[in-house]
């Protein structure tokens, strides 16, 4: 139920109230009124309209009562609708950061590669970043997402159509022990890129605040469709 629905049916509890008690006034005056008609009745007949008012004022209380509570339960419907869309828009913005569609930023590291490197290496190098925890990627200023290859020869890299320059630099969010750890650790990709390229320089840095662009690709299914 929207909020445009729920305040119609509020205000209408709300105008049924004033309605019943209007009700229960009308009711009293007639009872004052028609003095002159009670005098003519019985005890016992007397005794029968007391109770008879007695019971359908307690009905109309136990109406009033209902419809109160009922107006209660939609405000406070109302109150949390209002609370679960403001969470569904917080949850959505996170989704979209780390999908990609919106930046993000926080703490990682930065990583400068001076010399050249094929593009499979650089591949290995954002796998080994992946695999470590890293949250959100982005290589020259781009934005790494899911179908994104960094392709090339060595000194003519590129990453989306865009041309990666020398000093490569890639930046990584995630907790920095870890990331550094995984990428200095002996064996590592850093210990594997000097003993496979040697002139071939890693520099991998923590750093407390990362920010990491958007992507410019579209990540719309072409041919797929969401299932729900």
């Amino acid at each position: 139920m929207t909020r445009a629905l729920r305040r119609p049916r509020s205000q209408l509890a709300l105008a049924t109230v004033a309605v019943l008690l209007g009700v229960l006034v009308v009711i009293q005056l007639r009872a004052q009124s028609g003095g002159s008609r009670l005098d003519a009745l019985s005890a016992q007949e007397l005794t029968d309209v007391v109770a008879n008012l007695n019971t359908r004022n307690e009905l109309l209380r136990a109406e009033i009562t209902s419809t109160e509570a009922e107006a209660d339960q939609l405000r406070a419907a109302e109150a949390r609708g209002d609370t679960s869309i403001g969470q569904l828009q917080s949850d959505l913005a996170r989704l979209q950061a780390w999908a990609g569609l919106l930046p993000v930023s926080g703490p990682g590291v930065r990583i400068t590669v001076d010399g050249s490197l094929p593009g499979s290496a650089v591949d290995d190098l954002l796998n080994e970043l992946h695999n470590a925890g890293a949250e959100a990627m982005a290589v020259g200023g781009v934005r790494i997402v899911p179908g994104s290859v960094v392709a090339g020869n060595p000194g003519e890299l590129s990453v989306e159509d865009s041309p990666l320059a020398d000093p490569l630099t890639v930046e990584a969010i995630g907790q920095p022990p870890a990331l550094t750890g995984s990428l200095t650790r002996a064996g590592g990709i850093v210990a594997q890129f000097k003993a496979t390229f040697p002139g071939v320089q890693v520099n991998v840095e923590p750093v407390d605040r990362i920010v990491v662009p958007a992507t410019d690709r579209s990540l719309v299914p072409g041919h797929g469709t969401p299932r729900l």
